[in-house]
């Protein structure tokens, strides 16, 4: 395997720096090598490869806890890794930045809903991409973890936090954790109305460096999965101009 740090098999042997393993995905050299001196100085431990194979191959063997992704990479495209890596067990918990010179807001949208964690426009500033791995790792801990009910049981429609798993009449859901999270959050007080800014704030935490529409984004993503699974997708409602909530049984 390529790397132009090292291989796989050998970062995986040696510990974590204490900051983290960062895994960067990036083909164009200059651009890889900038990121991973800035990240090295952070205190970040750093693997970078050339390909979106590699980056497939990479995550699985060193479970790094932040992926930088750049969509144009050869092999696999950013977007396929993407979706392989949230889709896998495995690694869809791993927390993907991608960062990439495709700045159009279409292109930001499809990374949301490939289930990208944020995303990153060329040129950055290392301040800034320091900014964004730290806000996507601090809030890798859902908010209310501490304090939530480890179990939700609504009708058929079942959230087992402990276990991480989703069911909707006896038909296991895979999703994302910031899925699972706004799901959670949401079902959690059925009837209540959370705002788009709240949900954030409480899924996301407020350092994170994302807009309100992704809300909506990951609330789409989760229906179409509940629906791809042959279920019902749960039943929650947009409140016009305000938010979203859990409807409450009849």
């Amino acid at each position: 395997m390529r790397s132009t740090t090292k291989t796989a098999r050998s970062a995986h042997a040696e510990p974590a720096a204490r900051a983290g393993r960062v895994l960067i995905v990036e083909d164009e050299q200059d651009i890889a090598e900038l990121m991973r001196y800035d990240l090295m100085k952070e205190g970040y431990d750093v693997s970078v490869v050339l390909s979106g194979l590699e980056g497939l191959e990479s995550a699985k063997a060193l479970r790094p806890a932040v992926i930088l992704l750049d969509i144009m990479v050869p092999e696999l495209n950013g977007w396929v890794v993407c979706r392989r890596l949230k889709d896998d067990p495995q690694t869809r918990g791993i927390p993907v930045v991608m960062v990439t010179g495709r700045a159009a807001e279409g292109d930001k949208v499809r990374g949301l809903e490939m289930g990208a964690d944020d995303y990153v426009t060329k040129p950055f500033s290392p301040r800034e991409l320091v900014a964004r791995i730290g806000a996507v790792l601090r809030r890798g801990e859902p908010a209310l973890a501490k304090s939530a009910k480890t179990h939700l049981k609504v009708g058929t429609l079942d959230i087992d936090r402990d276990r991480f798993e989703v069911t909707m009449s006896g038909r296991r859901v895979d999703l994302t954790c910031k899925e699972f999270e706004l799901l959670a959050t949401l079902v959690g007080t059925p009837g209540r109305v959370f705002g788009r800014g709240e949900l954030l704030d409480l899924v996301w935490r407020q350092d994170a460096f994302v807009e309100p529409r992704t809300v909506d984004v990951h609330l789409a993503r989760l229906r179409a999965k509940f629906l791809a699974a042959g279920v019902p997708a749960p039943e929650v409602e947009t409140v016009r101009g305000v938010g979203y909530r859990f409807r409450e049984a009849d």
